[in-house]
Formats: structure tokens, C-alpha cells, sequence
């Protein structure tokens, strides 16, 4: 897996993930504090408002961002968006009101609204081979799990030495190094093949996503996860502070338990993805999440847990978050060419966080209305919903090469090629508008 680091462009966007996760799990951390500082009890709804916010940015903006990228130098725009989430970042420990959190929150997601995409897309225009992309995508999981796993213990060190609104000052550090990591490479930036307008280029990655069946089979799973996620990521600071009467520190391990099961993943997919198909392995992880937080929530109507089965349990949930939604660059990148990768990036961004805009706040109003016992159940049965959806609209086989016909297009067409019958993998672009039906 380490092979490629051999590779200078890729080794320092990694190195620049990693510093800039780095920070933001420490922000992570510190937010959760910050609402229980301000809110008391109410943190959770607090958190949850925060995090919808965050939602809405990404939701709204990337589009936006996917749409003039294209005409942006790549790098530029990557360090630009940086710098205003460290900036952002520098102002976070001076807040001394809720709503102050809220407008800086906004202004942060929406920098990385732009950012995350277009940073995402960079990676298989820099590593072109598949079995060296996939490596990439768990390397990338395992600098995500940062966030949940070194961050919050990192966090946890910190907090017996300093206050928890010194941690956004290392946010702002990790922001600013992340700049200065992808300003030192040449970067690649797609041209498209014609110009389009800007709601066509607004619209077109969710137009290619939406049109494709393993898309919306990964959007279906994306809510699963989201479910998931928004459970462990909203309410742990309630369930340890609150319900289980421990310390900041001890948020910070059960968090953990989350990230390590995600890093453990992230080790075993590239070998697991050699030898299976994409579909099996997500449905199986988004299986196994769910099914531990249904376990979750019967343990929890028996009897409060312990922080170590929480911590255990979060570690199961974790492994399945992220056995589901590794993979996902993997079919992003198949299902778009080139010049379509960064929109059909920002498309998989927007939808994805359209879930979380939804069970964020959801999952917080569950929890400080209902407790955790009824959160988790309610937040389980809305995560098999979403297993049941993809594992409907993914079809479990479909042809590499599909046979279709073009009849509006004359004979002597350069994408005819002169073949009959005419077949190739299908991408969704201006000659193929919609999938068509396998044979």
C-alpha cells in the first residue's frame, strides 16, 4: 500500500489531508465541548443545529463551487480555501454565543464545501492506475479516521494541560500547513470539452450521478451510513458526559472506538477489493453497522453501558462506516470521464451530506427528546431502509460492456467506430444521456 507514496504529488495532497484532518478533529472535539459550555443538557441539540449547518453549506454550496472549479486553477483555488478555514478557525476560540458558533460554521463548511471535491477529484487525475487508486482510497480513509481516532486522543492529552478552546488554534495550524503541502506540487486541472453554462455545469454532476443505477445504489448506502454516523458523532458527548457522568477525556476515548474500527477497515479493503466485486463488500459493511447499532440500542434498554462497550461497540459501527463508503471513489471514477470527475465528485459531496442534513438534526432532537435507547432504535430502522434501497437499485450483476445503439447518429459517427453490434462500458456524457438496459 505504501508503494505509492513513491508517487511526490500524491505523497504531499496525503500529507496535506492528514495535517488538515489533524486540525479538524481537534475542532471536532472541541465543538462538542464548546455546546456542552454553552448549552449544558441542550448540547446535543445545539450540536446537531451546528452540523446542519454544516449540511446546508455543503449541501449548497459544492455544486456551486464543482461549477466555476473548472475554470479555476486547481491549486490555487485548493490553497485559497485553506487559508479561509484557518482564518475561520482563529476566531472560533473568541465565541461566547451560540449563534456565533452558527455563522462560523458556516463560513468554514462552505470553504470546504469547495475544497473537499475538488481535492477528491485531484487523486485519480494524479494516480491513474486502479489497484494504485484504491490503495490511495483507503490511505484517504485512513487519514479521515485521523479525525476519530489520533485527533481525539490527541485531544484528550491536551485537555489535562490547556482548556478545550486552545484546540482551535491547532485547527488553524493543520489548515495553514495543508496549504503550504499542496502549493509545493504541480497540480492537474481538466479542461472541459466544450463550454457549458453555468446551471448546466451547476447541474451536470448530479444529472451523471443520479442516472447512473451503481450511483444510486451508493447514495441509498450513503444515507445507511449517515444514520450511522450521525448517532456516534452527535450524541457520544451526551451518552458519556451526560448518561455515564464521565469526564472530556472520556469523550474522547469512545470516539476513538469509532475511528479505530474505520482504520481497521481502511487496512483490510485494498486486499479484500482485489478478490470481490465493490457491491458485496459495501453491503456487507453497511450490514454490519447496522446491526451492531441495533445491538446497541438493546443494551442500552437493559441496562446504561460502560464506556468500554461503548467504545467496543462504536469500534463495530466504525469498521462497517467505513467498509461502506471507502470503496465509493472507486465507482465514482468509473462512472465519469475526466473532465466530468470533479462534478460527479461534488454530486456524490452534495447528496451524501443532503442525508446527514437531514439525521444530524433528526438524531439530536431523538436524543435530547427520546434518550439514547429510542435514538438508536429509530436511527437503526432508517439505516435498513437505506441497505434495503441499495441493494434494490444496485443490480447484483450488470455487463463491464453493455450492447446499445445510437440511432441518432449517422453511420459514419467516430464513436461508432464502424462496429456492430456497438458495445462499450457505459458512462453517462452527452452521447449516452441515460444507462442503458443490458441485454
Amino acid at each position: 500500500m505504501l508503494k505509492i507514496l513513491r508517487n511526490r504529488t500524491y505523497r504531499h495532497l496525503l500529507a496535506a489531508q492528514e495535517v488538515a484532518l489533524l486540525g479538524t478533529g481537534l475542532a471536532t472535539v472541541a465543538l462538542g465541548l464548546l455546546a456542552y459550555d454553552l448549552a449544558g443538557e441542550s448540547a446535543a441539540m445545539v450540536l446537531g443545529t451546528a452540523l446542519t449547518i454544516k449540511m446546508v453549506a455543503y449541501v449548497s454550496i459544492a455544486p456551486v463551487a464543482a461549477a466555476f472549479a473548472e475554470r479555476l486553477d486547481r491549486r490555487r483555488m485548493l490553497v485559497t480555501l485553506d487559508m479561509v478555514r484557518a482564518v475561520v478557525a482563529l476566531c472560533l476560540p473568541f465565541v461566547t454565543e451560540i449563534w456565533q458558533v452558527y455563522v462560523l460554521i458556516f463560513v468554514l463548511q462552505s470553504a470546504s464545501a469547495g475544497f473537499t471535491p475538488a481535492f477528491q477529484a485531484t487523486i485519480p487525475d494524479v494516480l491513474t492506475d486502479e489497484q494504485e487508486y484504491t490503495k490511495a482510497l483507503s490511505l484517504s480513509r485512513l487519514a479521515y479516521d485521523l479525525e476519530n481516532l489520533v485527533s481525539p486522543m490527541l485531544a484528550a492529552a491536551l485537555l489535562l494541560v490547556v482548556s478545550f478552546d486552545s484546540l482551535f488554534w491547532g485547527t488553524a495550524l493543520g489548515f495553514a500547513a495543508s496549504a503550504l503541502l499542496v502549493v509545493s506540487v504541480a497540480l492537474p486541472s481538466p479542461t472541459p470539452r466544450q463550454p457549458r453554462g453555468v446551471f448546466d455545469r451547476t447541474t451536470r454532476g448530479i444529472r451523471i450521478y443520479l442516472r447512473t443505477p451503481r450511483l444510486r445504489g451508493l447514495l441509498a448506502l450513503s444515507w445507511t451510513a449517515a444514520a450511522l454516523s450521525a448517532m456516534v458523532l452527535v450524541n457520544t458527548v451526551v451518552i458519556v458526559r451526560g448518561d455515564l457522568g464521565l469526564q472530556d477525556s472520556a469523550v474522547a476515548i469512545a470516539l476513538a472506538g469509532f475511528g479505530g474500527g474505520s482504520m481497521l477497515a481502511a487496512f483490510v479493503l485494498p486486499a479484500l477489493l482485489e478478490r470481490l466485486p465493490d457491491r458485496p463488500v459495501m453491503l456487507a459493511g453497511a450490514t454490519l453497522a447496522t446491526a451492531t447499532m441495533a445491538t446497541a440500542a438493546l443494551l442500552s434498554a437493559v441496562a446504561p453501558m460502560s464506556l468500554a462497550m461503548l467504545t467496543a461497540l462504536w469500534a463495530l459501527v466504525g469498521f462497517g462506516y467505513s467498509s461502506t463508503l471507502t470503496p465509493s471513489g472507486r465507482l465514482l471514477t468509473r462512472s465519469a470521464h475526466p473532465e466530468d470527475r470533479a462534478a460527479v465528485f461534488a454530486a456524490q459531496f452534495t447528496l451524501s451530506h443532503a442525508c446527514w442534513l437531514v439525521l444530524y438534526p433528526l438524531s439530536g432532537w431523538l436524543m435530547t427528546q427520546h434518550g439514547a435507547t429510542v435514538a438508536m432504535a429509530a436511527l437503526t430502522v432508517l439505516a435498513l431502509g437505506g441497505l434495503m434501497l441499495a441493494a434494490w437499485a444496485w443490480p447484483a450483476f450488470q455487463p463491464r460492456s453493455i450492447a446499445h445503439d445510437h440511432p441518432d447518429l449517422p453511420a459514419d459517427h467516430p464513436h461508432l467506430s464502424g462496429v456492430e453490434p456497438h458495445a462499450h462500458p457505459i458512462i453517462i456524457d452527452d452521447l449516452h444521456p441515460r444507462y442503458p438496459h443490458a441485454p
